[in-house]
This record gives structure tokens, sequence and C-alpha cells, in this order.
């Protein structure tokens, strides 16, 4: 269940920063009962620009089969992988 809380609680910057961090979630703050903003602390931010990058990886590669590009073997591609970050 997302957390939503009104834009007077901004006041209490510490509450809602401990808020934010505990729950790893963003929290939805309204506005005269509207959507208004969303906050969430940096590491929470990061979680989700790593999860969208994922996906945007997983939606390319999709594409590249359905355009019929070759499929590189699984073996290749971790061994260069780790030849890579061995370095």
């Amino acid at each position: 269940m997302p957390e939503i809380r009104p834009i007077k609680d901004l006041r209490n910057t510490t509450e809602i920063s401990e808020l934010c961090h505990s729950i790893q979630e963003p929290v939805f703050i309204t506005k005269n009962g509207y959507g208004d903003l969303v906050i969430m602390s940096m590491d929470t931010y990061e979680q989700q620009l790593n999860r969208i990058g994922v996906h945007q990886k997983l939606l390319e590669a999709e594409i590249e089969i359905q355009n019929g590009e070759p499929l590189q073997c699984a073996e290749n591609v971790f061994s260069k992988l780790r030849n890579k970050h061995a370095l």
C-alpha cells in the first residue's frame, strides 16, 4: 500500500526523511486532496533508476530478437564480463 501524506507533513523534515529511508518506497504528497509530489530517499531513487535501466536493456534485447538479430552464446558473454571486471 503506498504511503500518502498531506503537504503540511513536509514541515517535519526529519520525520519525512526517516519515513522515506525506512519504507524504501516513494512517498506520495497531496495538496488540497490531490496528488502533487513524490519524494523518496536517494537510495530508493538509485534503485528505481537501475530497475528502469534493466527493463530498458531487456526491451532492447526483445526488439533485437524480434528483428532477427543473431543471439550470442551465454558462455562467451559471461566470459567477456568476467574478464572485463577482473582488470
